[in-house]
């Protein structure tokens, strides 16, 4: 099993050699526009068109919480789109975050990651708009990635 490796800087600039999947939060409205998705956008436009392409045609695709997808935007980079947050605001004070779909799509990242040996990317994912606690998604990293050898990265800006 490997330990999450906490950095500070840029989730959006990795500083580690090899293939890498930076991986992100996005809802289920369609919604791209706040949080680390500008940060994603300011360097690459596919993951923002591949997502709402992949909103737009949702009746012919697997477009739903807990789904992924993986865009290549560089030799070695690539960028996981995954739903797992419900809406865009709190309802009946409960936080827009789905647990079991982070984990459904934290799954899917670790196969795509065993195919390419990549290394996994990503800010706190879940504790900003979505409303997660991080005390909730980290045994979730540990569990899908960390315990299947994938090497995580978690960047906290500054």
């Amino acid at each position: 099993m490997k330990n999450i490796n906490y950095l500070k800087g840029d989730a959006t600039a990795p500083q580690i050699e090899g293939n890498k999947i930076i991986v992100h939060i996005c809802n289920d409205l369609g919604g791209w526009g706040k949080g680390f998705v500008l940060a994603i956008s300011k360097k690459w436009s596919e993951p923002e068109k591949a997502y709402r392409l992949w909103y737009k045609n949702k009746a012919d695709n697997d477009f739903a919480l807990g789904a992924t997808q993986v865009i290549q935007v560089s030799e070695d980079i690539f960028v996981g789109n995954m739903i797992a947050q419900q809406g865009l605001k709190r309802v009946n004070n409960i936080a827009p975050i789905r647990y079991e779909a982070v984990k459904s799509c934290l799954s899917k990242i670790a196969i795509e990651a065993s195919k390419i040996n990549a290394s996994i990317h990503m800010p706190r994912i879940g504790c900003g708009l979505a409303g997660g606690k991080w005390e909730e998604i980290e045994p979730l990293i540990l569990e899908t990635l960390s315990n299947n050898d994938i090497e995580v990265y978690v960047y906290d800006f500054g």
